[in-house]
């Protein structure tokens, strides 16, 4: 491939979205299509949510606005009837009858007072009233159930409509007529309603949408243009998202969200650690063995040698030299986030512990006294060899820690490995006078490349030490104390099922079992 076939890189700000990742292809998995987008969503449901309050306002708005047009009429014919008082007891000429009756809109007109009724106007009157409405005392209810009656059955009906006369209550006018004309004024008032809806809810839609789309759907497509780039290429730091300056709630997901994003990068920088060490094991693995293979040949004929000092120290090197070849054998088992099941059995602790002591190899020069307090002959149902692995590196994390003391011969420099049984329990106790442990190293313990102790230090004895403990059903935990030094608890069961009780033990239980330990 020459120079002009390779793409030029893709710079992106940090936190921004490249325009190769929005153009995305048509119909892909990321394509969100038109009217499913959030956006889409939020305008309809405003109108329909509009809509529906229209609808709950429109029903009892109608029924006023009939009970309105009825009381109208009244007042119309109530004017009419004005006309009367110049023909006292004389009936009207037919003419102007009509005339009357024309501008009211009725076929008859009546008027009731002191209990006497007088017709004031009529035509033809139709043989029966279908319907007839008292407008002096209508409740709600009754004046939605009228309305609808009307729109429904309002064509042909002819109704009576009866009430008191404005500025006269002893006087009641009563008309008759077609309830056709207040149907089709019913429906007219109805379609402008509708209209009027309409136009509410789409401003209204526009405006939440606009409002909505700002605040929300920006930064959320945003966080998810992140989100997506991010995935594609998590060990890049330009990917990780710049949280903005809101203070309300999408401005605290943005920085959850980096804090989250950053953090993963760091795990996964570990990682990488992690596999290039196992990578780097892998390779020297090899050749190691055969060197420990030459110096166990060597140790095994030192074993036929009859010098005393030579029998003394030929079976400790010879289980040394064969537990460095186990190790050699078992470290990539770490590589491969697992450890060799336990082969337990029943071993003399106090024994363990002395192997320990003499492997450890403390140094006469530094005065570090390396105490054992158990009675003889406390035994632990365990793997002889992780369990040595386990209190042989807590033992080393002592020495190291108690060296750092040099400069004051006063200073008592002690590592106290005790134990004791509590029923099917054996619990095991490392402490030293050391400076105790860092704040940082606590708060990262028994966390790989994070928890060590010291400086250069890796963390990964404290997690190996810990993930032996769990396989044995019992558990590794730091023991809070406000003497000086750094005290560790190792929990053994006998069984590893029954330890669940033991395992959830609080810390202030632990700190019982030291201090009852001889």
């Amino acid at each position: 491939m020459s120079e002009a076939d390779i793409p030029p890189p893709d710079v992106t700000p940090p936190g921004r979205v490249s325009a190769k990742e929005e153009a995305r292809t048509p119909g892909g998995d990321d394509e969100i299509r038109l009217g499913r987008g959030l956006s889409s969503k939020l305008l309809f449901l405003t109108i329909l949510f509009v809509m529906i309050a229209e609808v709950l306002i429109f029903v009892p708005s109608v029924s006023n606005m009939r009970l309105r047009w009825l009381s109208d009429k009244l007042a119309t014919a109530a004017s009419a009837s004005i006309v009367v008082e110049g023909f006292d007891e004389m009936d009207l000429p037919q003419p102007v009858q009509t005339d009357t009756l024309m501008s009211t809109g009725t076929k008859a007109i009546a008027l009731r007072r002191a209990g006497s009724s007088r017709l004031i106007a009529s035509t033809q009157v139709p043989p029966t009233v279908d319907m007839q409405y008292d407008l002096s005392d209508v409740g709600p209810l009754t004046a939605i159930g009228d309305a609808i009656g009307t729109l429904v059955h309002g064509s042909d009906r002819i109704i009576r409509v009866f009430g008191p006369v404005a500025g006269d209550p002893g006087t009641m006018i009563e008309i008759v007529m077609e309830e056709r004309p207040l149907k089709t004024a019913m429906l007219v008032y109805a379609r402008n309603v509708l209209i009027l809806s309409l136009v509410i809810s789409f401003i209204t839609a526009g405006f939440v949408f606009f409002a909505i789309n700002a605040l929300l759907i920006r930064p959320i497509r945003r966080m998810t243009a992140n989100m997506q780039a991010f995935a594609e290429a998590p060990d890049e730091p330009a990917r990780v998202i710049r949280p903005s300056t809101r203070d309300d709630e999408l401005g605290q997901a943005e920085r959850h969200l980096a804090s989250m994003q950053q953090e993963l990068q760091h795990t996964l920088k570990e990682q990488k650690n992690l596999a290039d060490l196992g990578l780097a094991v892998s390779k020297i693995n090899h050749d190691m063995r055969n060197i420990l293979a030459s110096a166990q040949l060597i140790s095994d004929r030192l074993a036929g040698v009859d010098d005393p000092i030579v029998q003394r120290f030929a079976p400790k090197l010879l289980r040394t030299i064969d537990r460095a070849v186990s190790y050699s054998n078992e470290v990539l088992a770490y590589g491969r986030a697992r450890e060799a099941t336990p082969k337990r059995r029943w071993l003399d602790l106090k024994r363990l512990i002395e192997d320990v002591r003499d492997i450890t190899a403390v140094d006469p020069a530094f005065e570090i006294d390396f105490v054992i307090d158990m009675p003889d002959g406390l035994e632990v149902e365990a793997d002889s060899e992780q369990l040595f692995r386990v209190i042989h590196n807590l033992s080393r994390n002592s020495v190291e820690a108690l060296k750092s003391l040099e400069g004051d011969a006063a200073l008592v420099k002690r590592i106290r490995v005790a134990a004791r049984r509590e029923g099917s329990v054996v619990t095991i106790m490392v402490e030293d006078t050391g400076p105790g442990m860092p704040a940082g190293a606590r708060a990262n313990l028994f966390k790989a490349f994070r928890g060590s102790t010291r400086p250069g230090g890796t963390g990964l004895g404290l997690t190996i030490a810990r993930e032996l403990v769990l396989a044995h059903g019992g558990d590794l935990k730091l023991v809070e104390s406000n003497s000086p030094g750094t005290i560790f608890a190792i929990v053994l069961p006998d069984q590893p099922l029954p330890i669940a009780a033991f395992r959830n033990r609080p810390k202030h239980r632990l700190d019982q079992d030291r201090q009852q330990i001889p």
